[in-house]
């Protein structure tokens, strides 16, 4: 059993697939500057590794199975690269779930296991790398740390004085980062220490997302909030490092790419921009149609999956293009009856598994298949 206080310090665990490919389209993709921030055209044949993998036109994602246990809004998901049988999930139900995941046809899998503790609606989750803690923060205005093996809260980080938005793991597991509607982003250490409060050049409005760049060579810390800036902090100093500007409203999520080369931001506007971490500008923008709840990467393909008001998005990033869509089947009950939005998505480590939680307390399995 690992202690608290150490915790696993293991380096980022980033697939072949994005070490190899993606580092390369995105210097490739940044190599010319055009218009309207559109990068060079690549084809598959000048990523080298690319046909290595499944072809993104030839593969589909489809309901695998449904996941039921919240009463209420799932606001959260995070898998676990060393436990891929386990789903760790947030609600608005002030609860977080330990889900054993078994895959039945005639069960995807059941909750393990009830977290208890905060007063109020649990807005973000994340497990260290090691898979042994899961940090969670709420509405109540704290953070949790809690030991997955027992289910007990080991730590509670208490400073900030408005709901807590979001949290991240620094890539070593030492280093814990907030945001907040108090609009300060907070560095805090694993025994519930604040050791430095983000103020200066910060956000003017809501902290609504925050996260840790995987990459130790470049290691970086994304926000996001209401005032419609993406902003970059050096982890060393924790001064400001770049502003993207470009949204026209409030942005809810941002996400990093598991090499930690781009960054992926959407909100209000529903358009989801992306920016060149390296590089500090924008790449492209990719039109989602309706307000964006969440963002993120494929572990191992060239996919970018948006959560959005009206369905889930795939974005082929190669393409710059829609390549599916995504939404559950509705019967509407009733006249107050509303269709389920997605508001939070996590991958499973092998990317193989795309789980979604959804406004009627249900999280959906999506799987990757092949089209007939």
């Amino acid at each position: 059993m690992t202690k608290l206080g150490e915790i696993l310090a293991l380096p980022p665990r980033v697939s072949d697939f994005w070490i190899l490919n993606f580092t390369t389209f995105s210097k490739l993709a940044t190599t010319k500057t055009r218009p309207h921030h559109s990068p060079t055209h690549l084809s598959p044949a000048s990523l080298p590794f690319f046909h290595a993998f499944q072809p993104i036109m030839a593969e589909q994602l489809v309901l695998r199975g449904t996941l039921e246990g919240h009463t209420g809004w799932v606001t959260s998901l995070a898998t676990s690269l060393e436990n891929p049988n386990m789903l760790l999930s947030g609600s608005r139900d002030k609860t977080l779930i330990i889900w054993n995941l078994t895959r039945d046809d005639t069960s995807y899998g059941y909750p393990k296991r009830s977290l208890h503790g905060h007063s109020h609606i649990v807005s973000d989750c994340v497990i260290s790398s090691d898979g042994a803690y899961a940090l969670s923060s709420s509405w109540d205005k704290t953070l949790r740390l809690w030991e997955l093996s027992t289910g007990q809260t080991t730590r509670r980080f208490v400073g900030h004085s408005k709901d807590v938005l979001s949290v991240s793991f620094s890539a070593d597991n030492r280093q814990i980062v907030s945001g907040s509607r108090d609009g300060t982003i907070k560095l805090w250490n694993t025994l519930g220490d604040c050791k430095f409060t983000i103020t200066d050049k910060g956000h003017t409005e809501w902290v609504s997302c925050v996260r840790f760049s995987p990459n130790p060579q470049n290691p970086v810390i994304v926000s996001a909030g209401w005032d419609k800036y993406v902003k970059v902090w050096e982890l060393a100093n924790c001064r400001i490092q770049t502003d993207h500007i470009g949204h026209t409203g409030y942005i809810n999520t941002v996400t990093i790419s598991p090499d930690g080369s781009l960054c992926a931001s959407g909100g209000k506007d529903g358009t989801t921009m992306l920016w060149d971490l390296n590089e500090s500008k924008h790449l492209y923008s990719l039109a989602a149609g309706d307000e964006i709840h969440a963002l993120v990467f494929s572990p191992n393909r060239y996919w970018l999956c948006a959560a959005t008001s009206s369905s889930i998005i795939i974005f082929d990033l190669e393409k710059k293009s829609k390549v599916d869509e995504l939404k559950p089947e509705y019967m509407e009950v009733g006249k107050k009856s509303r269709e389920p939005e997605c508001v939070s998505l996590a991958w499973s480590a092998d990317g193989q598994t795309l789980f979604a939680g959804y406004t009627d307390n249900k999280i959906r399995a999506w799987g990757v298949m092949s089209r007939a």
